[in-house]
């Protein structure tokens, strides 16, 4: 067996043993304890939360008629969705940092496809911008947590 193979074959091994360990077992514990006290500060919403809290687009059909009392972001995303995975975070301390001024939903697109129908919902993540009054705008794709603060500061808030 030639060296540069050996070595190739050595490599993967060490590689593949030390990636896939898991953290120490007192870490573990303590991360999972982290996790279930951290406030979650966006809402998942349903086909019938939805028309409760953002718009009864069966009643109103064809006008928007924003139910809420605070500017809303809506998350369309699914969990198999790498850039979704990207924008969670960055959707959950928007939602912290913005607490009492805008609302951040997420609608699960496999779970609620009655919402992405109705939305058009071709290419996730998109995320759904409505001020208080007027008309929401889409934006398709993962963006940086800076832009979507710009997008809220300019025709949110």
């Amino acid at each position: 067996m030639n060296k540069a193979l050996l070595f190739t074959i050595l490599l993967s091994v060490v590689l593949a043993t030390s990636c896939g360990n898991a953290a120490p077992k007192s870490e573990t514990k303590n991360d999972s304890k982290e996790v279930i006290s951290k406030k979650v500060y966006t809402e998942h919403l349903t086909f019938e939360t939805f028309k409760e809290k953002v718009w009864d687009f069966e009643a109103n059909p064809n006008e928007w008629v924003y139910k809420g009392t605070e500017p809303c972001i809506i998350d369309f995303y699914a969990d198999w969705c790498g850039p979704c995975k990207i924008i969670a975070p960055i959707m959950e301390e928007l939602a912290e940092e913005y607490e009492g001024k805008i609302k951040i939903y997420k609608i699960d697109t496999e779970a609620e496809k009655e919402l992405s129908a109705a939305f058009g919902i071709r290419s996730i993540p998109s995320v759904l911008f409505s001020p208080i009054e007027g008309k929401p705008m889409m934006q398709a794709g993962a963006m940086s947590k800076d832009m979507y603060k710009q997008i809220i500061e300019e025709n949110l808030l």
